[in-house]
């Protein structure tokens, strides 16, 4: 054998290198996926002189003018920043059915021309969801292509306004000898596809499918090369669906946009408030409205919580849309700092309408809700409260307050109960500012 060579043993679905036959890939865990090969390890010239790179000042270096594209969605606009970036690589993640390929099929089909590639489902099998999302536009071209090189010649041939890969664990590169999927065609199909989107101009959306932990499959460095991250997040006993921002080179991270699943496909909800909350104008102990903020959108939700006598040793304790460690530190508080003996009783929590949060703002409406349980004592619909609250049992002041008394007031609120400070006068509201939990049962 050449000095200059040695053998090595290579994974063929992650590419990962080791010194001596195993059978199982210690990277990726997969069994039989060892090979050999030959690696060259000659020495590189390093006397080779290299042009200096060129270098600019913040006074001479021009501004970019981004000019987005539109949707036309606007929940969907308003995560992107306002719309779809000229040459932007866009990566799409979210759970199997969550509406990751209806939410693209409706997209492409409100710009034009666009290209649609998908490697999971057959032409016919599009064309039924077509059917079904009541599309038929003819400037939506669909191809079942999955070699990313021939991908790349028909984007370029075509030049469309978008383009759709769905999904990028379905594509391969016909320069890398991986099976589909591995860690390196993904990496490899992706750096690809962003270059044809730099070059071109054109906007690419890939779809990803993730882990059980909630991650894109596939190398981290999948979300690091793409310009904007989104997840479509959702409930499968609900039909909201709630489209999170995690990168966005050209925008903000804090927004969100929500829809509801229905028969004809996604539909935005313009306004959150009105569509989570119950119109019962009866409510029973345990139930309270708080409002919360998804991304910088104030949404008004409703809190219920049950308190019943424990018939085992150890009480229980369940939340459903709340961190339940969190539950834990309220019910202590609560018990020290309030005097609410919650040692024998079992506490059931639920966030109405299938939303999750961890926001702290929660706090005060989660305490009041069981207080009202535990005295078996209604509260009002028209009050709303926010609070985050202390081990000392002291209530602290949220972000956006404003933001969130606003909208309470756009929802004919007539009470406000939050954190002492500063506020603005408000006509048709009364702001009750409270200290701790102590003032606040008293008060209520």
């Amino acid at each position: 054998m050449n000095k200059n060579n040695s053998t090595i043993f290579e994974c063929t679905n992650c590419g990962a290198q080791f010194q001596k036959w195993t059978g199982r890939c210690l990277e990726c865990g997969k069994w039989g996926t060892i090979a050999e090969g030959v690696k060259d390890i000659k020495k590189k010239k390093t006397d080779k002189k290299h042009p200096q790179a060129k270098l600019y000042s913040l006074k001479d270096a021009e501004a970019q003018t981004i000019k987005r594209r539109q949707t036309n969605i606007q929940e969907i606009d308003r995560v992107l920043g306002g719309g779809l970036v000229p040459g932007s690589l866009t990566l799409l993640g979210g759970e199997p059915g969550i509406g990751k390929s209806t939410l693209s099929l409706q997209i492409a089909n409100l710009l034009s021309p666009t290209l649609y590639f998908s490697g999971e489902e057959s032409v016919g099998q599009i064309k039924l969801r077509a059917d079904r999302l009541k599309i038929s536009s003819d400037k939506l071209k669909i191809s079942n292509e999955t070699n990313v090189e021939s991908i790349i010649t028909t984007i370029i041939q075509h030049l469309p306004s978008l383009v759709f890969i769905d999904s990028i664990q379905t594509i391969y590169s016909s320069e890398l000898e991986n099976e589909m999927g591995s860690i390196n065609q993904i990496k490899a199909c992706s750096v690809k596809l962003l270059e044809c989107a730099k070059q071109k101009n054109i906007p690419i959306i890939i779809i990803g499918h993730i882990t059980k932990d909630g991650a894109v499959a596939g190398p981290k460095t999948l979300e690091h090369l793409v310009d904007t991250v989104l997840y479509l997040e959702g409930d499968e006993y609900h039909n909201y669906r709630i489209l999170r921002t995690i990168k966005n080179r050209f925008g903000s991270t804090d927004e969100v946009g929500i829809f509801s699943m229905e028969e004809n496909g996604l539909t935005e909800i313009k306004n959150p408030s009105s569509t989570f909350l119950t119109d019962n104008k009866e409510t029973g102990p345990g139930n309270i409205i708080t409002c919360l903020l998804e991304g910088t959108r104030p949404i008004l939700i409703e809190v219920q919580a049950l308190v019943n006598k424990t018939i085992f040793g150890y009480p229980v304790r369940k939340a459903s849309g709340f961190d339940i460690n969190r539950l834990h530190v309220i019910l202590a508080v609560l018990q020290k700092h309030a005097g609410l003996d919650l040692g024998q009783y079992d506490v059931y929590l639920n966030i109405v309408g299938g939303l999750k949060t961890k926001e702290p703002a929660v706090d005060l409406a989660v305490a009041l809700a069981i207080t009202s349980a535990y005295k078996d004592k209604p509260l009002s619909k028209d009050i709303a409260v926010f609070g985050e609250i202390g081990l000392s049992g002291e209530v602290r002041p949220v972000l956006k307050t404003d933001n969130r008394i606003k909208e309470c007031e756009n929802l004919n609120m007539k009470k406000i109960i939050t954190a002492k400070q500063k506020l603005k006068t408000y006509k048709n509201l009364q702001i009750i500012a409270v200290q701790n939990i102590k003032e606040l049962i008293k008060t209520v």
